[in-house]
């Protein structure tokens, strides 16, 4: 077994880091606090994030857990190339104004000096037409940005990865021969590679990466464990940092103990297996799971020259899953660690379905995590803690291990009751009854409810749509509070986010099939506000119809955001990507209804749900959210949970 390694005292909590690049570079927005104060915010950030979810609200978040190291820590380095030989990072305000930044703090001193040294090369490239200049949109070049990571043996070494655009890459020749003249003029640089962007996409890195010089794989170590790094696979920045999150999931899982038998861990978004390999050497037999086909390669490398019990398999994290819940195979934990955009809903799904007693969350996004938790809460999981970690100091970003275990599942909060119905919150990525694909229903979840162990759906909503659904206490009271939802002086009303910038008010008429017959349908909307050229509706069905909704706004050219039936792609690719928007921006915010009994009219809200907040919070944050109508989003009411300012 593996004891808990020994930290260093971290840095004086009052220390202050001056850079000659603050008042223009982007990427150490917090570099003006002293560092106490940065740790502060940085909680901050996670407290806000899991306050959106009322399954959440109350669960403990620890104090931050300081980094040793502030400046010359970081170990991975993804620098952006710009005309003028430019080497850094995007200025300060938005846009993509790149900022040489020469005297960068926080590189480790063997990336800023390859850093170096690849600066001078890209002014030559600019200068005699070579194969580092720099990529122009209506120009020349084709470098977009230089990859730099530091693999420690007994010394310091570097990867480098010159990210070039496929397009204008026609011949490969001059580039190895750069390639070939780094690995030789600088003996720090072990290997270099090119990557290929493509288009316009906002992630760095393309999808294919071709060695060119030196070597194509480097041992590495993050604390005891040792792993073959490659271009490209994902690594922690602070290595010191990075060992206090394996120590944490080996607590966590139980590895220090003795046990009669391994823990069967499976190790998802696995890398080239920097955490599998960890957690082997204290005792666990571990099965990881990655897509990027040479991290896997890595990863089963570096079990086998240390003979550790880990088996990497190159695989989507969702169809992975899927296959394991039909083996016999089970595991005692999963472990994850995802990209920023956080896990998929069927990622989430098939976890509950394999039923482990422990899932260890490692999150780079508070705001994922929180909507990644608040799902698996619904489908069984109970949080034991929130350990944030300073894995990036000087910036606003924060690490965090959530550990959950295995707990019953909750009945869904009440809205309204009475003797004869329940209004609940539906959550999103849920079906309102059974379906084979889920885990769970929220009818399974309101037959929790006391005097609810019979109850049936008065009307339903779609799977990816949050807010009010009506149950009916007993079957024989369905009918008559059916015929009160689809009365005319009933209203729902929803909230929801589309393409396109609409007109101030409108309404479509438009038949709709249904069951083989065409139905009369009308829907009404008003524009609420305009977010990052799109807009924010207040809509209202005057009928049930199917779908109704998303296609009438399909139908007039405004389809729902992030509606991947009858959306836009493109536009719901950047919202997934730019805001983690995982499903259709639409939720049931209002029922107004006369009791069919007394007449009395009934008006039930819902809360924006929290991953919707947490989407107009972003924009807002973005300075391109602008109400133009809050006070009347429902009608003379607020909408429910979000403040003109997008805040909550």
């Amino acid at each position: 077994m593996t004891a808990l390694p020994h930290f260093e005292a971290a840095a004086p909590v009052d220390e202050l880091v001056h850079c000659e690049h603050a008042d223009r570079c982007g990427g150490c927005p917090l570099i003006a606090l002293a560092y106490v104060d940065q740790l502060v915010e940085k909680r901050g950030r996670v407290l806000r994030a899991m306050a959106r979810y009322p399954a959440l609200a109350q669960t403990a978040v620890e104090p931050v857990e300081p980094a040793t190291k502030i400046v010359s820590y970081r170990t991975r380095a993804k620098l952006m190339v710009a005309q003028g030989a430019r080497v850094g990072l995007f200025a300060k305000g938005g846009g993509h104004e790149v900022v040489d930044i020469p005297g960068c703090r926080v590189l480790s001193p063997s990336l800023a000096r390859v850093a170096a040294h690849l600066r001078s090369r890209i002014a030559e490239s600019e200068r005699l037409s070579g194969p580092l200049e720099p990529f122009h949109p209506t120009g020349r070049g084709s470098l977009r940005a230089v990859d730099l990571r530091e693999v420690m043996g007994e010394l310091p070494r570097v990867l480098v990865t010159f990210v070039v655009e496929r397009a204008r890459m026609t011949d490969m020749t001059l580039l190895r021969q750069e390639a070939t003249e780094l690995v030789r003029a600088l003996p720090e640089v072990l290997g270099v590679a090119a990557n290929f962007h493509v288009g316009e996409t906002p992630q760095v890195l393309g999808g294919e990466t071709l060695v060119l010089a030196g070597v194509a794989a480097a041992p590495d170590r993050i604390g005891a464990s040792m792993h073959f790094a490659t271009f490209g696979s994902f690594v922690q920045v602070h290595r010191e940092q990075a060992s206090r999150v394996h120590a944490l999931l080996v607590e966590a899982l139980g590895l220090l103990r003795p046990e009669p038998r391994r823990a069967r861990v499976l190790d998802l978004y696995g890398g080239s297996g920097a955490i599998s390999l960890g957690l082997a050497a204290a005792g666990a037999a571990v099965h990881l799971v990655e897509a990027f086909g040479p991290a896997v390669a890595q990863a089963n490398a570096g079990a086998k020259a240390q003979g550790l019990d880990v088996h990497a398999e190159k695989a989507d994290a969702a169809a992975a899953l899927a296959a394991l819940s039909s083996s016999p195979e089970r595991f005692d934990a999963v472990v994850l660690n995802p990209p920023r955009r956080g896990a998929s809903p069927a990622t989430r799904e098939g976890i509950a379905r394999l039923e482990p007693q422990i899932v260890a969350y490692v999150s780079c996004d508070p705001e994922t995590l929180a909507r990644d938790v608040d799902h698996l809460t619904r489908l069984g999981y109970c949080v034991v803690s929130h350990q944030p970690i300073d894995m990036i100091p000087l910036t606003e970003e924060i690490e965090t291990v959530t550990i959950l275990r295995r707990a019953a599942t909750p009945a869904p909060r009440v809205l309204y009751e009475n003797a004869d119905i329940l209004i609940v919150e539906k959550g999103p990525h849920e079906p309102t009854t059974p379906q084979g694909e889920y885990a769970s229903s929220l009818l399974a979840r309101a037959r929790l409810l006391p005097g609810a162990e019979s109850c049936v759906p008065v009307h339903r909503l779609d799977v990816g749509t949050s807010g009010l659904v009506m149950f009916a206490r007993r079957p024989d009271r369905v009918a008559k509070w059916a015929s009160a939802l689809s009365a005319s002086s009933t209203r729902k009303v929803y909230i929801a986010a589309v393409r396109g910038v609409t007109p101030g008010k409108g309404a479509t008429s438009r038949d709709l099939l249904e069951g083989g017959k065409l139905h009369r349908a009308r829907t009404r909307y008003r524009r609420l506000a305009i977010a990052s050229g799109q807009s924010l509706l207040r809509v209202v069905p005057d009928q049930g119809r199917t779908h109704q909704i998303r296609r009438h706004l399909s139908a007039i050219g405004h389809p729902v955001i992030g509606d991947d039936r009858y959306g836009h792609a493109p536009t719901n690719r950047y919202f997934a990507e730019k805001y983690s928007l995982d499903r259709a921006f639409l939720h049931c915010a209002r029922l107004e209804i006369d009791h069919p009994d007394t007449g009395a009219k009934l008006v039930i809200e819902a809360p924006l749900a929290g991953d919707l907040r947490a989407v107009l919070e972003r924009i807002s944050k973005a300075g391109t959210l602008r109400f133009l109508d809050h006070k009347n989003a429902l009608g003379g009411h607020e909408l429910p949970g979000v403040s003109p300012g997008g805040e909550t």
